[in-house]
């Protein structure tokens, strides 16, 4: 071996040493692990150990409708929680996954084994010709448990009701989030989320974007707050594969069939300035932002209302009790 190979192998042991006790010590340490419960009702967590006992993790329960509980935990650690009759169980992250996420505070939503979350709105198409039209959205949170937990919680509030379709360009994308409603526009203005890991499939491809998937609008990495939009139909698949590299842009939930749905017939002014002949969204977002697009696009369509359809005790399964 000559000197220089000699000093390559000491320089990638010395590497793999330290990597590997950077991962024991976070082994040692554990990390924060937050469980977001969108159940309708509160839950206990509880901690199970390896004797078959169950451990409280708090002093009280978690709320439902997006309650959280922080944990300091470790990799397979595994919780419980009771609801509908049946005991329902999550398992901590590896240190691989934790390692994934931007700020090393792996979220976990806690849903009684359902993959998603229904919330059914009404919205105008047609430059507002049609109104009271049905538009269901199926929210996935294991592919962005944080974006899911803030649109829920955006549901919740009243946020995203008589909310503009402000930059509805077709072949590319429906956006909007701005609230009609001054205080809660403010209110939410500057609560920035972090972002989420790209989604994943089980052979750990990457979840492709498709029509109809939904995702929030960022500006940088840790940008999202309440602006989220549709991909629409006829997206090329160049866009379709270009969405999702930012670090902000991973989707939430989808629009089943969306071709079928009001989502194509959004009226459109073009993009949103300076791209095109639409509103400036930073004039929406002034106090009298909603007369600006009422003055200047009468036209725009708009979400009338939407509702979070919750988890009924009796649509879960589970082991028993």
């Amino acid at each position: 071996m000559t000197p220089v190979s000699k000093s390559f192998g000491f320089i990638f042991l010395l590497v793999v040493a330290l990597v590997s006790q950077a991962f024991a010590q976070q082994a040692d340490d554990g990390f924060s692990l937050t469980l977001v419960n969108q159940l309708p009702e509160p839950v206990v967590v509880h901690w199970e150990s390896l004797d078959g006992k169950r451990v409280p993790q708090h002093d009280d329960v978690v709320p439902g409708k997006g309650g959280e509980i922080s944990i300091k935990t470790s990799p397979h650690h595994i919780f419980s929680y009771d609801y509908g009759g049946h005991r329902h169980y999550v398992t901590a992250p590896t240190l691989e996954q934790v390692a994934m996420e931007p700020n090393r505070n792996p979220v976990i939503i806690l849903t009684a084994e359902k993959t998603e979350i229904l919330v059914d709105c009404m919205v105008t198409s047609h430059g507002r010709k049609k109104a009271n039209i049905p538009l269901r959205i199926r929210v996935i949170p294991w592919w962005s448990p944080r974006g899911a937990t803030r649109f829920l919680d955006l549901v919740r509030a009243g946020y995203y009701n008589e909310v503009a379709l402000h930059r509805s360009v077709p072949n590319f994308l429906t956006q909007f989030g701005i609230s009609s409603n001054v205080e809660l526009r403010q209110k939410f203005l500057n609560q920035r989320i972090y972002d989420d890991p790209l989604p994943r499939q089980t052979n750990f491809s990457r979840i492709m974007f498709q029509p109809g998937f939904m995702s929030f609008a960022g500006s940088g990495d840790n940008s999202r707050t309440t602006e989220v939009f549709i991909v629409q139909p006829g997206t090329t698949q160049r866009q379709l594969n270009h969405f999702g590299t930012n670090s902000w842009e991973t989707p939430f939930g989808l629009v089943d069939f969306v071709e079928e749905t009001p989502v194509p017939d959004f009226y459109s002014y073009g993009d949103i300035q300076p791209f095109g002949e639409g509103p400036d969204p930073a004039k929406i977002y002034e106090d009298n932002g909603y007369d600006y697009l009422k003055q200047n696009f009468p036209k725009m369509d708009i979400i009338q209302q939407c509702n979070v359809i919750e988890i009924s005790a009796e649509d879960v399964g589970g082991g028993d009790l």
